[in-house]
């Protein structure tokens, strides 16, 4: 079996209902254009604040997926 090599993007995900819904559109959207992600890891959590109530929850997700660079 041939060894893997994995890379790693943090991505900000945001939602106006909660942190785990910003969370999850974070790791849907790198799906659409992403192959083999592996694993999301919620780094950070926030929110826009304006007229002193929360507008929008942030997750900041770091996501794994297999690299598929270019064999020499």
């Amino acid at each position: 079996m041939a060894e893997s090599v994995y890379k790693i993007i943090t991505l900000v995900g945001t939602s106006t209902e909660s942190w785990e819904k910003a969370a999850k559109a974070a790791v849907e959207r790198a799906s659409k254009t992403l192959r083999e992600l592996r694993i999301a890891e919620v780094e950070e959590l926030d929110m826009q604040i304006e007229g002193g109530k929360v507008i929008s929850y942030r997750a900041k997700v770091r996501v794994s997926f297999k690299y598929e660079g270019k064999e020499k």
